[in-house]
């Protein structure tokens, strides 16, 4: 017995459309601001890392920058106190990055 046989026995009022479902999902529109981002380097517990802060806009939409730059630069990292912290030195990368999407970008350190 097919799955759908086994369905149709739960739920026999049950009609099936074959119109595909609406996921659309809308381009959220981040904050341009005034002010530089400042991105630096550090070495915390001996590994280097680039630390973004500087962001004038909702924690929310912080966030979800720091999302796309660690899944486009494939890295690991977090956000923590209002500051994207990335494991390794990308400032190069993600200060590229970020003035294609339309921010200033000020490089802080070695």
């Amino acid at each position: 017995m097919s799955l759908e046989d086994q369905l149709k026995k739960l739920f026999p009022e049950h009609e099936v459309s074959n119109e595909p479902e609406e996921t659309e999902e809308k381009e959220h529109e981040l904050f341009v601001q005034k002010e530089p981002m400042i991105c630096k380097y550090e070495k915390r517990k001996g590994k280097p890392t680039t630390i973004i802060v500087g962001y004038e806009g909702i924690d929310e939409d912080f966030k979800l920058l720091a999302k796309e730059i660690k899944n486009k630069f494939a890295v690991g990292g977090s956000f923590k106190d209002g500051e994207i912290i990335i494991q390794g030195d990308y400032r190069d990368k993600i200060m590229k990055y970020l003035q294609e999407k339309g921010f200033k970008t000020k490089r802080v350190g070695g």
